[in-house]
């Protein structure tokens, strides 16, 4: 059976770090370079101040650690660079939630 995940992720001390369209800029451009590498397929993306929500399918169950290991880690380093910081950008590792592909409806009131 395949799964897709509600996957959250929050900046380190919930700060608001990324208010700046760059950063945003960034985090799409990470996407489609990880996405690009392991074939996910991404169904939502929420970008808020603090925390970001995604909606994905790996093509494996057990992909997603390394999808998101290099998801953030890539994000990391570039936030780090563009907002002139160090050290962990990242609370905690990410939250996620499965549920089966076919159930579209938890799909669709995922939040």
């Amino acid at each position: 059976m395949k799964y897709c995940y509600h996957v959250t992720v929050r900046c380190n001390n919930r700060e608001f770090r990324l208010t700046r369209l760059a950063c945003r800029e960034v985090l799409l451009f990470a996407l489609k370079r990880y996405r690009d590498k392991y074939g996910f397929k991404l169904y939502g993306l929420c970008v808020m101040s603090n925390h970001v929500h995604y909606l994905l399918e790996p093509q494996q169950s057990e992909d997603l650690p390394k999808i998101m290991h290099d998801l953030n880690w890539y994000a990391a380093m570039c936030f780090n660079a563009m907002l002139n910081r160090t050290g962990h950008f990242w609370e905690k590792r990410y939250h996620a939630s499965e549920f089966p592909t076919e159930d579209y409806r938890r799909g669709l009131y995922t939040h």
